[in-house]
């Protein structure tokens, strides 16, 4: 079952979801260690990883960064974060958790996967999997779980994809 929600409508909060994030912005990021990895084009960050853009702000165990091998102003361009280990993504109005996430800079679009939560003010959802994307605030939860095995529909690259259902709870003012 896959479900469509449009933050603006179904998880309150006005003009806020509808606010388009910088993914232009530069990205600060803090962690215990990290580990370049040049010719592969990319750098491990491990322990209490935490990465700022703009007002958006991603915490995790362990985070690859790829990079494209361009340099611009003495920075090489980042192209894509991978989280693991207790993902947290917060926006001024919600808060997502999961497992694993990707935030695709090029696409502008991040995926959150494994036992996601996703919350704004008093308003729950719960799934399988999260995509929101940055540009437009739209946030599509479905109940699909991924793992490596069990029943469900494998992809061509070896992965199960479990069908599962979304749970949540939504505010009702008071009348």
């Amino acid at each position: 079952m896959r479900v469509l929600l449009p933050l603006l409508l179904l998880l309150t909060g006005p003009a806020a979801a509808q606010i388009r994030h910088n993914s232009n912005a530069p990205i600060d990021f803090s962690a215990n260690a990290i580990e370049l990895q040049d010719r592969a084009n990319r750098a491990v960050l491990s322990g209490s990883v935490v990465v700022r853009q703009a007002d958006m702000t991603l915490n995790a165990g362990r985070m690859t960064v790829a990079y494209t091998g361009q340099v611009l102003d003495g920075s090489p361009q980042v192209s894509r974060l991978d989280a693991s280990g207790g993902v947290t993504v917060r926006r001024p109005d919600q808060t997502a958790r999961s497992s694993y996430a990707v935030y695709d800079l090029n696409r502008r679009i991040i995926t959150m996967l494994g036992a996601v939560t996703l919350n704004q003010g008093p308003n729950t959802v719960n799934g399988g999997r999260l995509t929101i994307n940055l540009d437009t605030g739209r946030a599509v939860i479905d109940g699909s779980s991924v793992g490596s095995g069990g029943s469900g529909t494998t992809a061509p690259d070896g992965v199960t994809r479990t069908p599962g259902r979304v749970t949540g709870t939504f505010s009702v003012p008071k009348r």
